[in-house]
């Protein structure tokens, strides 16, 4: 399964290290791509979009399913 969200404010490396982070810490064993200049974060590995949403949400960043 893939998930792929939009999270328009993330917008710096430190971003995508917390956002990593977060998301392999509610879900050991998914895979995390971050596409930084798309704001695109895809998540595979779960099903689990609860979690993965939560985590990013968590973490202080707006995710939308997309």
């Amino acid at each position: 399964m893939v998930l792929q969200y939009q999270v328009p404010d993330m917008s710096c490396d430190h971003c995508v290290r917390v956002i990593t982070q977060a998301v392999t810490q509610a879900v050991p064993g998914a895979a995390v791509q971050v596409d930084l200049a798309n704001h695109r974060v895809t998540v595979t590995g779960t099903e689990d979009n609860p979690t993965v949403e939560g985590a990013i949400r968590g973490a202080g960043y707006t995710p939308t399913r997309g």
